[in-house]
């Protein structure tokens, strides 16, 4: 689908990706209100319609690692590096004062009341490094720090030797397959100083990485299906077995998220090997528009979110208005983050690098001329 852009011009962006893109938050955000909100808080009472899988970030990231590849070659590293902190940062760091601020102006008794120093640990994205210390204000933040360390990895990468070729793909299969020798080490309450590396780095999550890049791979015909197949095959076991959590009986699965995800990855590339999506026009515009704003309205949805689940519960609202009002919320409050956050901080930090574009034209222009 093509898209009208500025002066007339065309994109090419796919309305499938949007619908991908849309799609995931979606799915974060019927988790989070349906079935982790009950868990988290048990006084909430159990919703009338459940969600129970933890499938749309992971698939996220699978996302983030496809248009890494797909940007990537636009624009010097430094740009392309620097205008993935624009996007990701800014908001992130409004979102975290703004639930911070929200959170203690709304207290909840029993619940997470967050502290000063917590806003601080937070702002710095200390929870996979220490979570018995560093508690998350919102949940679904977990994500942020392992895109950035993903698009800086990308980066660095791509201006080696080790970013290309048969060298790529070694870099891919050790990246799933390292993870998955370290695993019992990891659910076997390894000391503080292995676990505090191995998590901090994310390296149970780089297989959703390695997923992204594959897809992309295959569907630019620089990857065989044979070899691609069996690298997703593998992406999708290491998925699995990351979804395994010890407990007093245990080892306990969850194998209908993991499940999920594996669906979501060949969804993901059926899309990116497919043409673009027919879709009526009003139902492009809103699939897009949500698109646009997913990225704050999946960072502000969750903490803000319980809050107004439990308040509506106290005055006896019923479970499914409940849902719909947590859903309502996280999307104007993503929409509004978007609005006066996310664009304009994207705009002034890629200033130096629009106005030297600009200069640059200028100067071919008149060049030509003479």
């Amino acid at each position: 689908m093509t898209t009208a852009g500025s002066g007339g011009a065309k994109s090419r962006r796919k309305i499938s990706w949007d619908l991908v893109r849309a799609g995931c938050v979606v799915l974060v955000m019927l988790y989070h209100s349906t079935s982790l909100s009950v868990f988290l808080h048990p006084e909430l009472e159990p919703r009338a319609v459940e969600f129970p899988y933890q499938v749309g970030a992971s698939l996220l990231l699978v996302v983030s690692a496809y248009f890494a590849c797909v940007t990537i070659r636009r624009g010097t590293m430094l740009r392309y590096w620097w205008g993935r902190i624009a996007r990701l940062l800014p908001s992130f760091l409004a979102a975290v004062v703004i639930s911070y601020f929200v959170l203690r102006a709304f207290p909840i008794e029993g619940w997470f009341f967050p502290l000063p120093e917590d806003l601080r640990a937070n702002l710095l994205m200390l929870w996979h490094w220490k979570p018995q210390d560093y508690p998350f204000i919102d949940g679904s933040h977990w994500t942020v720090p392992l895109q950035l360390m993903g698009f800086t990895a990308a980066a660095l990468l791509y201006k080696s030797s080790w970013g290309h070729g048969r060298r790529m793909l070694i870099i891919m299969w050790v990246a799933v397959i390292l993870p998955l020798l370290q695993w019992p080490i990891r659910i076997n309450d390894p000391v503080e100083s292995y676990r505090v590396v191995v998590d901090g780095i994310g390296m149970h999550r780089w297989h959703l990485f390695v997923a992204g890049v594959a897809i992309w791979m295959w569907s630019v015909n620089r990857l065989s299906t044979p070899h691609f197949a069996t690298l997703l095959a593998l992406c999708m076991a290491a998925q699995e077995v990351h979804n395994y959590t010890r407990t007093p009986e245990g080892l306990l699965a969850d194998t209908g998220s993991s499940v999920a995800v594996a669906i979501g990855m060949c969804v993901i590339a059926l899309v990116a090997r497919s043409p673009d999506l027919p879709m009526p026009p009003l139902l492009a515009r809103a699939v897009t528009w949500f698109a646009g704003i997913s990225y704050g309205t999946f960072l502000m949805h969750q903490a803000i979110g319980y809050i107004v689940l439990r308040k509506l519960q106290d005055v006896g609202v019923d479970t499914i208005t409940q849902t719909l009002a947590m859903l309502v919320t996280g999307t104007l409050l993503g929409w509004m983050l978007t609005r006066v956050v996310e664009k304009p901080a994207h705009e002034l930090l890629m200033r130096p690098f629009t106005q030297r574009g600009s200069a640059h034209t200028r100067e071919t222009k008149a060049t030509g001329q003479r």
